[in-house]
């Protein structure tokens, strides 16, 4: 058991969105005053490197309650001037053939929003500790057992606490540490992504749609969407047919792409598509990785995961940011419910406890999502006779998209509450008096 008051040593493994993101919920949604939370960055800088990123308004909340609110001003990221979140085109006629909408979002801030990714990134950056983050730290395994846990790097030093938190990305080496089976499959699907100055497309193309706008055809879709801070990216996601062992020996994560390859990909849809891979400058290739839903969260009763690392879903509806922030604050309300609101030692018992509290509001959620995610990449294609039936097919596609409130505007706090209170009724349960 570990003595009240002495200081609780957390590791985190990755600096990215979702870890920065942890340890600002560790600090001020746990209100825990003794935590030493230190994390643990594969890279050797921290910078404003990435693609687009899509925040829907529970990950909005989400960085409001962090006290994260330099991410919500109308700079940083770009909301659609219709209030529309998704806006989903044919790729030939650009008719609007489906939409969404936000139901319950009442702060105009909340709506689903744009940004560089650096950007908000660089946001979080901002609230948490530089000395607290140590760079040019690749992991080589993590460690566990009832005394603390352990992080071994590749360049021959270790870090060691009472918690670690996996951070650490869809190819997290702490999953992989205790899961070590864990693999990953290939969606079929790789995504050009572009992020660059706006003035680039503004204005030089008749008829751009001011909104951010999803172009879907037979097999390929193609996204545009200005962003915050005068940015605006394209997104042209294919079918490539290899196997997953195949596409992870011939493209690497953020890789150089070809914007010939882009530009002839897109070159019979319709003019406004055409025109803005045409004016892309440049690309960067993403292949596409899903993973199924982990049975268990928690790992040597101290060790958990958050954000892509433990739900590796594979981007699916641009969920992936929600999710993580979503994650945070999560893991901030049970450290809450556990050691401040109940004055309780850091024992190996509670620690279990407030991780199982957090997994047990995050897992059902997201393995909801993997679910579909998986469902869809399962599905074989179809060969149709004619153009205009698979055209047919596409266009019912299209109108008949699931509704995806509960992911988007999904109320974590209330998610956790219910757990709660769960937990609390089993236990009167419990010890109600027999006979």
């Amino acid at each position: 058991m570990t003595e009240k008051g002495k200081s609780i040593r957390v590791l985190i493994a990755g600096a990215g969105i979702a870890g920065l993101a942890t340890a600002i919920s560790l600090t001020r949604i746990s209100t825990v005053p003794n935590l030493d939370i230190q994390l643990y960055e594969q890279a050797p800088e921290l910078l404003e490197i990435g693609a687009s990123i899509g925040l829907s308004p529970n990950g909005m909340r989400t960085l409001e309650k962090l006290g994260v609110h330099n991410a919500l001003s109308d700079e940083v990221g770009f909301r659609g001037p219709s209030g529309i979140p998704q806006i989903f085109r044919h790729w030939k006629t650009n008719q609007v053939v489906s939409t969404d909408t936000h139901s319950n979002v009442s702060d105009p801030r909340h709506n689903t929003t744009r940004f560089h990714r650096g950007h908000v990134h660089s946001a979080l950056l901002e609230h948490v500790p530089k000395e607290s983050i140590h760079l040019s730290k690749k992991i080589a395994r993590a460690e566990a057992d009832e005394a603390g846990v352990s992080l071994y790097f590749e360049d021959g030093t270790s870090a060691h606490g009472e918690i670690l938190i996996g951070a650490d990305g869809l190819r997290s080496s702490v999953r992989q540490s205790f899961v070590p089976d864990y693999k990953l499959r290939f969606s079929g699907k790789v995504f050009m992504r572009a992020t660059f100055d706006a003035s680039l497309v503004e204005g030089k193309i008749p008829d751009l749609p001011a909104d951010s706008i999803h172009w879907w055809g037979p097999k390929d879709d193609f996204f545009a969407s200005r962003l915050g801070k005068n940015q605006y990216t394209t997104v042209g996601a294919y079918d490539d047919p290899r196997s997953t062992e195949e596409v992870e020996k011939s493209i690497a994560w953020d890789q150089d792409g070809n914007v010939e390859f882009l530009r002839d990909r897109y070159k019979d849809w319709n003019p406004t598509v055409k025109a803005l891979a045409e004016l892309t400058p440049s690309t960067n290739l993403y292949p596409n990785f899903a993973g199924d839903a982990l049975p268990n969260w928690i790992f040597g009763s101290r060790v958990t995961l958050i954000g892509d690392a433990a739900h590796a879903h594979g981007g699916a509806f641009a969920a992936g940011g929600s999710l993580a922030l979503d994650d945070s604050l999560a893991l901030g309300l049970a450290f809450k419910e556990v050691f401040s609101s109940k004055n309780a030692p850091f024992s190996t018992r509670n620690i279990n406890k407030a991780l199982r509290l957090y997994s047990q509001t995050r897992q059902p959620h997201t393995a909801r999502l993997l679910g579909i995610v998986h469902s869809q990449i399962d599905k074989k294609g179809t060969i149709f006779a004619t153009p205009e039936e698979e055209d047919a097919v596409l266009v019912a596609r299209l109108a008949g998209r699931p509704n995806t409130e509960w992911l988007s505007e999904h109320n974590v706090e209330a998610a956790f509450n219910a757990v709660v209170k769960r937990e609390g009724a089993q236990r009167q349960i419990h010890w109600l008096p027999r006979g």
